[in-house]
């Protein structure tokens, strides 16, 4: 822990803003984690086998029920418009699938673009302090007298060094995190699209039937 105090102090102001782009960059991931993964998130094919064997029995009232019970997931909330509107036409069932599927489209994609943006941020910042760094070493080289030379040459060298490992200290996990969210939506997101269809098929042809 020390020497990560001392790290982060001879890294210069520079330091700062990177670690502010740690702790936004944490705060998002572990948001959309917990938005996506606790709510947003359904086991999409057993829940719409569930649906489909309930609807083939013409049990829509219990179907829904079964969609009120998990009523965060976007899936649920897609599939219980459906079934809202099975008794209607067919144009009808497809209106509603839509929009709900418009709906919990933004809330799915919402703010995981920023986690790669703080991480370009503080990559960035880190080369920035790098140049600051190598400037002052030079400026260190050409006017300080040669007693102070060495240490002036060494802060000025950690500086470029420090903000740069540190930079790139955040801007790995982030890219990782980044990388992982992002499957997870568009997991959630074709498994909406999938099933939605797979619904809209299914209560159009119990609506032909009759």
């Amino acid at each position: 822990m020390g020497n990560f105090a001392k790290f982060y102090q001879e890294g210069g102001v520079f330091m700062h803003f990177i670690a502010l782009s740690a702790i936004m960059g944490a705060g998002v991931m572990i948001e959309r984690f917990i938005f996506l993964f606790f709510r947003f998130n359904i086991n999409g094919g057993q829940f719409f086998n569930q649906i489909q064997k309930l609807v083939m029995a013409n049990n829509i009232d219990r179907a829904i029920k079964l969609c009120n019970a998990a009523d965060k997931a976007a899936l649920a909330r897609v599939i219980k418009a459906g079934l809202t509107r099975a008794n209607k036409t067919e144009s009808d069932i497809s209106a509603a699938i839509e929009e709900a599927m418009l709906e919990v489209g933004p809330p799915i994609s919402k703010r995981i673009s920023m986690i790669s943006a703080l991480a370009n941020i503080a990559t960035l910042l880190g080369l920035l302090g790098t140049i600051f760094g190598m400037i002052d070493a030079f400026q260190a080289v050409a006017s300080v007298s040669a007693d102070q030379r060495s240490t002036a040459l060494a802060k000025g060298i950690a500086i470029a060094i420090n903000t740069t490992g540190f930079g790139l200290i955040v801007a790995i996990p982030l890219l990782g995190a980044h990388i992982f969210i992002s499957s997870l939506a568009k997991k959630i997101s074709d498994e909406v699209d999938l099933y939605a269809v797979k619904l809209e098929n299914l209560l159009a042809a119990r609506v032909r039937q009759g």
